[in-house]
């Protein structure tokens, strides 16, 4: 008697990501389709991503973070969903751990796992930038919220939180330049969702946040155990906390303000 498989899909969105998506491609290599939805990249991301998989998609009117891993999933055809970012790679365990989940998925459950950090030349393990969230999920039981940014998965009520061991290795930023015009964006994304809410904020709250920002990450979360790295990242993440209401507030002070 046969008995049918659970499968699997892996969901991808990229926009120009030629030089870090061949490394996350060959790390889902294991999965029953991959997904990936492109918003316009101009490098080689397209062709790159075609030698791996025939579900390529296009969707360059960007929607913000969560629509565009929402557009994803619905062209994906498995029982299940594992969201992967462009510059990650799915490690040997957890790998391992998923394939065996596939065996016997438990019902109404998703699972959180964990992302670890590579910045500025070594794997964050604190500083809270080593934690876990939910990537893997039955396709029809959930999908994305709709945020322009810090996108997540919805939970239903009712539903199980699991957790698998091993690691989502996330190479986020080549340079601090990378890192600036990535948090510029995320800013911007910020600011966008607070100003249609019609939030207001102040240059006050901005550097208050700030501060508490890298007393957070450097302090609290035990950054001064991540070396230099993490004296590094905490000032840049307090900058670009500063930065994303910076924006906000100069839109509500200039008229001539154009998005």
């Amino acid at each position: 008697m046969s008995v049918n498989k659970t499968s699997i899909s892996a969901i991808i969105i990229t926009k120009n990501e030629q030089d870090s998506l061949k490394d996350c491609l060959e790390s889902l290599s294991w999965v029953d389709q991959i997904v990936v939805v492109d918003s316009g990249s101009t490098d080689g991301t397209l062709e790159l991503a075609k030698q791996y998989t025939q579900d390529v998609y296009s969707n360059t009117e960007w929607p913000g973070f969560g629509k565009q891993k929402q557009l994803a999933q619905n062209y994906a055809t498995s029982d299940w969903i594992l969201a992967v970012d462009a510059d990650e790679r799915i490690d040997h365990t957890l790998r391992e751990n998923i394939v065996k989940m596939l065996e016997n998925p438990p019902a109404d459950t998703v699972f959180n796992l964990n992302e670890l950090t590579w910045v500025f030349g070594r794997f964050l393990k604190h500083s809270g930038w080593y934690y876990r969230h939910v990537r893997l999920y039955p396709r029809e039981l959930t999908t994305y919220n709709d945020n322009l940014v810090h996108e997540s998965v919805i939970v239903p009520e009712g539903t199980q939180v699991a957790e698998l061991d091993g690691d989502i290795l996330h190479f986020s930023y080549r340079n601090i330049e990378h890192y600036l015009v990535k948090s510029a964006g995320y800013a911007k994304a910020w600011a966008d969702q607070r100003e249609a809410r019609g939030k207001r904020v102040t240059l006050g709250q901005g550097v208050l946040h700030a501060i508490g920002c890298f007393a957070k990450m450097y302090l609290l979360k035990r950054g001064f155990l991540d070396g230099k790295a993490g004296f590094l990242i905490a000032v840049l993440s307090a900058h670009s906390t500063f930065v994303k209401y910076a924006d906000l507030w100069a839109r509500q002070h200039d008229s001539h303000y154009r998005k």
